[in-house]
């Protein structure tokens, strides 16, 4: 089944528990070392946020007492990291809060209390991953063009093949001949079934033959690909309603999440197009892509708390690998490190 821990211990009966116990360890062992790697990639995958967004606040608070002009200058640094004014506002007040309550005087635990209120923020909102294992799993993937929905879909289905599950990819974004050709691309790179119709054909059909096709081959999961020309927004969300009609009617369930991937790189053009595409489906979370590529990460905490949705998954790289589950503690002490 998949999503089953493969430990590699012997478990024919009668087996030296000795030898079990060793196989433990190194199983232990493996998985620390997995982790590390994931943090390590994850700090060197937010270097440039880290120098552009906590590099100036250590500067900033570096022998400073507390006055109004330090939180002027703490506001300044966190708008131009992206994190928004309304976000902006709500750090900075709960941070004068703190200061008062606990009477603290010294401007370098200013710091301390913007990475612990960063971390409450975040985990306010937090919802991991979650898709049904005792039936078809089931993701719809949104977001403009250019945001990294393929790139994004081919990660997943590379991460849910390693976990030994049946993947089925749908490519619903038939406007464009070349999203089609490159998911193509992705599903032969990764080696799982797709569904994919001409270029222009009617993406709800798309849609309603990718779940007939991951019920009749027994698929674990099921993705699917929608279109992203934000440039005709009206037709696109009417669409993208549509299609998500269809794919519920056909599961007879609510599909297990809807993404909304968005462009690190394009600071507050990504809450404008996620309040767009939260009108048009019912979106249960948020893949940030291009976290390495910006200084300006900031973005993560004005999209969970503007939008009151969760981030799940981040991207920090090209690898395989660097689609990450995003872990609010763990960010940040990457980006505070």
């Amino acid at each position: 089944m998949w999503r089953k821990i493969f430990s590699g211990k012997k478990q024919a009966e009668g087996a030296n528990i000795e030898l079990e116990q060793t196989a433990r360890e190194d199983t232990l062992e493996e998985a620390s070392a997995v982790k590390v790697g994931f943090f390590d990639r994850l700090k060197q995958g937010l270097t440039k946020t880290k120098d552009g967004f906590v590099g100036k606040v250590e500067q900033l608070v570096k022998g400073r007492k507390i006055d109004e002009a330090l939180f002027e200058d703490l506001e300044e640094i966190l708008i131009q990291a992206d994190v928004g004014f309304e976000t902006t506002m709500l750090l900075t007040d709960k941070i004068r809060q703190r200061v008062e309550e606990e009477r603290i005087s010294d401007g370098g635990e200013i710091q301390r209390l913007l990475k612990e209120e960063i971390v409450s923020l975040l985990t306010a909102h937090y919802k991991p991953l979650t898709l049904s294992t005792d039936r078809l799993a089931s993701i719809m993937v949104v977001g403009v063009n250019g945001a990294g929905k393929t790139t994004t879909i081919g990660k997943l289905a590379y991460r849910f093949k390693q976990e030994k599950a049946k993947v089925l990819l749908g490519a619903g974004d038939t406007f464009r001949a070349a999203a089609i050709d490159q998911l193509q691309v992705w599903a032969n790179r990764v080696g799982v079934d797709i569904v994919a119709h001409q270029e222009g054909s009617d993406p709800g059909a798309v849609a309603y033959d990718t779940v007939a096709a991951a019920k009749a081959r027994k698929a674990d999961v099921m993705i699917l690909d929608t279109a992203g020309r934000l440039q005709t927004k009206t037709n696109l969300m009417a669409e993208l309603g549509k299609v998500h009609r269809v794919v519920v009617r056909e599961l007879g369930h609510e599909l297990d999440e809807v993404l909304l991937v968005v462009d690190a790189t394009t600071g507050q053009n990504a809450l404008s197009q996620a309040r767009l595409f939260k009108e048009a489906v019912p979106l249960t979370g948020i893949v940030l892509t291009k976290l390495d590529g910006t200084a300006k990460g900031g973005i993560i905490l004005a999209l969970a708390n503007e939008l009151e949705l969760p981030v799940k998954l981040i991207g920090v790289g090209e690898q395989y690998t660097d689609l990450q589950d995003f872990d609010p503690e763990q960010f940040v002490e990457a980006l505070f490190n």
